[in-house]
């Protein structure tokens, strides 16, 4: 399974940041509109709908509109910082809401988990603020800078990366105590802080090297050890909504990764809380 997942990444991670760097940016949108409606595809088998096809129209109707409320342009973007901000912010406080339906689950369910209005809004809010947020960045300076917003959003990518393989080697060697067992067994605490250290060092030489400015080094590592943490937030609420449905993985469209949404999720919550930090504090 291992050397499945590393075949899988090894080719997945160029294509991405390919895609990130040198995709015109009206691409980017489509491409990365694309990802984002696969992932509320696979949803639909996390949920008890009549048809899977049924499932998926209103999040997609949702986030057709948006692109067409907030458009995009060809050269750049029309959207307002402060419109995608309050987007990303959106996403931000579901996932505080999110953190607490982990710690209470598996006791307080009851509301949500035969309910198919609720489970799709949280589809929702999972991936439209991280549609956005990654637009937001990548359109960062587009027209005076045109590649800090790609370097951006590989930051956070690297970082989310950096974190998922230190917590796996660390609590692999180490991990002994669990930080939810009732929502996925394997996490550790030992691999908590395995991660979160090398997400930092991680974010903390990468923007260094390809030159990606922020207030000071200690606001980078600040913001680094949020995200990360935050990746791990998202990790475990997908693990929560796929034992309520009784599945293993989203899919099986990437060889030893699962879904789409199996491979997205930590990127979920690290997006929009990355693009409220940094605007707010870089």
């Amino acid at each position: 399974m291992l050397k499945q997942r590393v075949l899988t990444a090894s080719v997945l991670a160029p294509l991405v940041i390919a895609g990130i760097f040198f995709l015109p940016f009206h691409i980017f949108v489509i491409a990365i509109s694309s990802v984002t409606l696969l992932g509320h595809w696979e949803w639909t088998k996390l949920i008890d709908v009549s048809s899977r096809f049924n499932g998926i129209t209103t999040p997609a109707f949702i986030l057709i509109g948006s692109l067409y409320v907030l458009p995009v342009n060809y050269s750049g973007w029309n959207i307002t910082t402060m419109n995608g901000s309050i987007i990303a912010l959106s996403g931000t406080v579901w996932w505080l809401f999110a953190t607490v339906m982990v710690l209470k689950y598996p006791k307080d369910t009851c509301w949500w988990s035969d309910s198919t209005f609720f489970q799709q809004i949280f589809s929702v809010l999972t991936l439209l603020p991280f549609l956005w947020s990654v637009l937001l960045l990548r359109a960062s300076d587009y027209h005076v800078h045109p590649y800090l917003g790609a370097k951006l959003v590989l930051l956070v990518c690297l970082l989310v990366w950096s974190a998922d393989i230190g917590a796996y080697f660390t609590g692999k060697h180490f991990g002994k105590r669990k930080i939810a067992p009732s929502v996925s067994p394997n996490k550790t605490v030992e691999g908590l802080v395995g991660g979160l250290i090398a997400s930092v060092l991680v974010t903390t030489v990468t923007a260094t090297t390809i030159s990606i400015p922020f207030s000071s080094i200690y606001i980078l590592c600040i913001i680094a050890l949020i995200t990360s943490f935050a990746s791990v937030l998202g990790d475990l609420t997908e693990s929560m909504f796929k034992r309520v449905a009784g599945v293993k993985d989203s899919g099986s469209i990437l060889p030893g990764h699962g879904g789409i949404l199996d491979r997205i999720d930590s990127l979920t919550a690290a997006f929009p809380i990355f693009t409220v930090l940094y605007f707010w504090l870089a």
